[in-house]
């Protein structure tokens, strides 16, 4: 196996020196896993690029000890996976392996004398954290991988609170809101019913945790956000007394946690000794405050990342955090890799070209051993049917060139959901199955989830979170005083919200009147369950279902939540749609089998509500299926396919700009690097379409093609490289440091 380089050698010798020789005093994990929290279980699967790195590399099968197999990792990647002495930040550009490059760390710590539980891989996805899981596992073995934590940031602090939450005014099951939770409880402290109005101050509300402020910290710059700041504090004290947390708490209170509570802080560092943060340019402030206080002063930790594919900035990312790494650690190693696994020279270089019209922070050029391949394609539409059709064509063009060229090779990524309707109507028009990715599911629609809140609570009376929603939708007079004291009582009796409803002494808290509605609230809840317990057959429990929605007024409810009532019948069809669903999984329906009657299993409803939260995950799995991907460029992050059609590449719609907003220098760099993570998707062809008229709101208004595709410079003879020659010079200037760093070693 290739030394570290010899600069770095006696400090990676130090850490596991101490561990050989001191009883290792870190748990070997910090209590329970918390359900969010992933460990290397899953089944192996093979990795994005997987094929493109066996052309490059032909690494042997075998594994015979952690990183036996140089020949798979490049200079760049070696050097990366090799330096354990101190921070590191791995700039990993589009395509260039960086889980390869991570899960080979993994390895090579484990080899320098970690224990698998004091490392930790952090990234922003559950997918993401399941590859990298997957891959760690096949890499290193099961019995290694089981006990490593790769997680998201969101799940990690998740783990952290449920362990010490209590330091922080919280009790061990706390209840987690989902957006349409804390929606309604902004309603309610707003005292505004307007949906729209809510919205607004949830975005700014995130904005503000996202930086790492409270109610009390903001500095409101206008009536506005002067009103969302009243709406926050009011915000803040009703989570308290729910003992509830939001999305964005459960990062903001562990580094509240890691803050003030040396205990805890020495515990975390303790557990986690090594850390390892996936897309680490898509990190927000409050993010980088976690990574450097579970860091400490050791400060052993790899960022990987890439300032080129920053896109987050909306939802509070932040690019600084990539610049106030080098400044706040000047040990920092950074290291670029710059060998793309995915992508023809074509498509590269045109990546490459518009990319290096934004400032850089850090050099770094892509390139490919794959040779240039077929160029980027140009084409011009009349408008958006017109382009619908041409990429329609472009799929069938493909296909019908031989070959194994499936649905699932093509693409087509635009900038804004509302492109995707003419696309998904050509598609159908030609027999194509499509699906549309980033598209909101229908069991995550609000009317829905309110549903299967109330069967969550039947099947289990402490689930808190459930009991919230159903007690409030619809309201029945049960107000957040009323709320706020029960959490209370319950946080002080350590029993759910449920249990406490019942309590004899709840009273010293509660008046006689909410006390009443509370109890009515219990003694449903406990009927119903009854009910569903012995309702079985589908015609039975649609009875069932449709009585509930009755004694509840849910159809009501709709209809006054909404200002229109079209899209109120349309939620009410919703429900209708999930009625059924429910109902026909209860069985007692007669199916032809071979010719015979049968009658289907009958099964109670709260046997289905028991298992709905596996059915909805089977019934939304759709991963492997042989269709064209129709996706926003932000949902196509991460993602690759051989074929992409970048649609509507106009200037409005990509580089995005409304007729009343400014478009400022940041803003326009980072539509510039939306650009480029639309670009680097493509493996083999990639087709750029422009309009020659588009639609603006009802008008139709003449096409400006887009300043990136002048920026791509695809008609420009460029200098070409010898990728066989590249190779032969990074491998030699790696020999030289190498050699250099032993020359340093044995002079006195």
């Amino acid at each position: 196996m290739p030394k570290p380089h010899s600069n770095e050698k006696s400090r990676e010798q130090s850490e596991p020196e101490r561990q050989r020789k001191q009883p290792n005093t870190a748990p070997a994990r910090c209590g329970p896993p918390d359900a969010g929290v992933t460990f290397a279980r899953a089944p192996v699967a093979a990795g994005k690029g997987a094929n493109a790195a066996a052309i490059m590399a032909r690494p042997s099968q075998r594994l015979p000890s952690p990183v036996s197999e140089p020949a798979s990792l490049n200079p760049a990647q070696m050097e990366a996976v090799h330096h354990l002495g101190g921070p590191c930040l791995v700039l990993a550009g589009a395509g260039s392996g960086k889980t390869r490059v991570i899960t080979h760390k993994i390895a090579r710590l484990l080899q320098a004398g970690y224990a698998p539980s004091q490392i930790a891989a952090i990234t922003f996805t559950n997918k993401a954290a399941a590859e990298m899981r997957e891959r760690a596992k096949a890499l290193i073995g099961a019995r290694a991988a089981k006990p490593l934590v790769v997680s998201t940031f969101h799940s990690l602090g998740v783990r952290m609170l449920r362990e010490d939450g209590q330091r922080v005014g919280l009790k061990p099951q706390f209840s987690i809101l989902d957006s349409d939770d804390v929606l309604s409880i902004l309603k309610d402290a707003g005292g505004s019913n307007d949906n729209a109005l809510a919205r607004r101050w949830q975005w700014a509300i995130s904005l503000w945790k996202n930086q790492g402020l409270s109610s009390a910290q903001v500095e409101p710059a206008n009536d506005d956000e002067r009103v969302a700041q009243r709406v926050m504090q009011r915000y803040e004290e009703r989570l308290a007394a729910y003992q509830a947390v939001d999305f964005d708490d459960l990062i903001g209170l562990p580094v509240a946690l890691l803050r003030r509570d040396d205990e805890a802080r020495a515990k975390w560092q303790g557990a986690l000794r090594y850390l390892l943060v996936d897309e680490y340019q898509d990190t927000n402030a409050v993010q980088y405050e976690m990574l450097k206080l579970l860091a400490g002063e050791r400060a052993m930790f790899t960022a990987v990342g890439d300032d080129d594919q920053s896109i987050y900035g909306w939802r509070g990312a932040t690019i600084d955090n990539l610049r106030r790494l080098p400044a706040e650690y000047p040990q920092l190693k950074v290291i670029p890799l710059e060998q793309n696994y995915r992508s023809t020279g074509h498509i590269l270089r045109a990546a490459n070209a518009v990319i290096g019209h934004n400032p850089k922070l850090f050099e770094k050029k892509l390139w490919s051993a794959f040779g240039d391949g077929e160029p980027v394609r140009v084409v011009e539409c009349d408008g958006e049917e017109h382009e619908a059709e041409r990429a329609v064509a472009f799929i069938q063009a493909q296909r019908g060139q031989g070959g194994q060229v499936a649905f699932k090779d093509f693409a087509v990524l635009y900038r804004a959901n509302h492109q995707a309707k003419v696309f998904e109507k050509a598609l159908r028009r030609a027999n194509i199955p499509y699906k549309v990715s980033g598209g909101q599911s229908f069991f995550d629609r609000a009317e829905i989830k309110d549903l299967c809140a109330w069967l969550r609570l039947l099947v289990n009376n402490d689930d808190d979170p459930a009991f919230l929603r159903a007690v409030t939708t619809p309201k029945r007079g049960i107000g957040h005083q009323t709320l706020a004291s029960l959490g209370e009582f319950a946080a002080k009796w350590k029993t759910s919200l449920y249990e406490a409803l019942f309590a004899e002494s709840l009273g010293s808290v509660v008046n006689a009147r909410a006390i009443g509605s509370l109890h009515e609230f219990g003694r449903y809840v406990n009927d119903l369950e009854y009910r569903a317990r012995h309702t079985t057959g589908a015609e039975d429990a649609k009875a069932l279902l449709m009585g509930w929605l009755k004694d509840i007024d849910y159809e009501k409810h709709l209809h006054e939540g909404e200002d229109s009532e079209k899209l109120a019948a349309a939620r009410w069809s919703n429900v209708m749609d999930f009625v059924d669903w429910v109902a026909k999984r209860c069985g007692g329906e007669i199916e032809n089998d071979g010719g015979l009657s049968v009658e289907t299993e009958k099964k109670s409803v709260l046997e289905v509500a028991q298992t709905i939260s596996v059915i909805i995950s089977l019934a939304e799995r759709g991963d492997e299926q042989d269709v064209v991907t129709l996706s926003t460029l932000h949902a196509a992050k991460g993602l690759e396919w051989p074929h992409v059609v970048l649609a509507g590449v106009n200037e409005g719609l990509l580089p995005f700009r409304s007729e009343d907003d400014e478009m400022t220098p940041q803003r326009l760099e980072e539509e510039r690097r939306l650009m480029y993570v639309g670009i680097t998707r493509a493996r083999t062809t990639l087709a750029i379409s422009t309009l020659r008229r588009r639609k603006r709101g009802r008008d139709t208004v003449a096409g400006v093609p887009s300043r990136f595709i002048a920026e791509m410079k695809l008609h420009e003879v460029q200098q070409k490289e010898d990728p066989r020659a590249r190779l032969k010079a990074l491998r030699e200037a790696a020999a030289a440091r190498a050699a250099q760093a032993g020359a340093a070693k044995v002079e006195p």
